[in-house]
């Protein structure tokens, strides 16, 4: 009763905080900017939204992965590029059986910029690819974090291989319930979860969900978000999604609240 009562409360005071309070330093971790987009969003128009919403990091992967590099030139101080491993759509399917993607990885990281190599979608049942064993080894051995758009078993088999390899899990897993997310990040001191596309079920109808709250409260230094422009629509509504995401930050304490948009994400990331 007096959590609902405390979260009313923060509910109604966040909808008189004023503009600047409401537009305060981001770090967005999960974002995509892939070939069939720039005919609709250029490179120059990337940067003018980033710093429009008050973005100052944006961790950015792309296929092909020269497209994020070339955001990085443009803007160093804004842009965290991360390396994708995808060359077209269709390796989002078939990369775990590509075996000359090593190649091309081993290749991309002698380039001393990229700050984390992902999005890596992948399912239990491809969890014992060579090819992702091999990704993880190079992760670990360039320091770089893991993102894994993956099932629960797919996190058990990094940390059976490399059991200190940074890790952030993309969208809060493929089953994302508080109590499961709980049980791993208690499992692994180095894995880390990405909320991206999941603030319907953080904070349904702007108003943050019990559970979750008290799972932030409990693992403050484990969360990180991004509004994970997967299509040109993500893109075009960076300022409508990101400002939503502000909304339910602003319902946690506001220490909590500072590492969830900004703090967790910088200190993995390392611009």
């Amino acid at each position: 009763m007096l959590l609902a009562f405390f979260k009313t409360t923060l509910l109604a005071l966040a909808f008189s905080i004023p503009a600047k309070a409401a537009g305060s330093a981001y770090f967005d971790a999960h974002l995509h900017y892939n070939a069939e987009q720039t005919e609709y969003v250029k490179p120059q128009d990337v940067i003018k939204k980033l710093k429009q919403h008050n973005i100052s990091y944006a961790a950015v992967t792309s296929r092909p992965p020269s497209l994020v590099s070339r955001l990085h030139q443009l803007a160093p101080d804004t842009i965290v590029p991360v390396l994708g491993i995808y060359q077209t759509h269709k390796d989002k399917i078939n990369w775990p059986h590509d075996a000359t993607l090593i190649q091309r990885l081993e290749t991309a990281l002698k380039q001393k910029i990229w700050r984390g190599i992902g999005e890596l979608h992948i399912t239990a049942k491809d969890r014992h690819s060579p090819v992702f064993h091999r990704i993880i080894k190079l992760a670990s051995q360039h320091r770089l974090p893991l993102i894994l758009h993956a099932d629960p078993a797919v996190i058990d088999t990094v940390y059976q291989l490399v059991a200190e390899q940074p890790v952030i899990w993309a969208h809060a897993g493929t089953f994302p319930y508080p109590d499961l997310i709980a049980d791993y990040l208690s499992r692994y001191p180095q894995l880390h979860v990405d909320l991206s596309v999941r603030d319907h079920r953080i904070a349904p109808n702007g108003v943050i969900n019990d559970s979750w709250y008290d799972l932030f409260n409990q693992f403050p230094d484990r969360f990180m978000t991004g509004v994970d422009t997967y299509s040109v629509n993500r893109w075009q509504n960076l300022g409508a999604v990101t400002a939503s995401m502000r909304h339910w930050f602003e319902q946690l304490p506001a220490d909590v609240a500072q590492n969830i948009q900004y703090k967790n994400a910088k200190r993995i990331y390392k611009p």
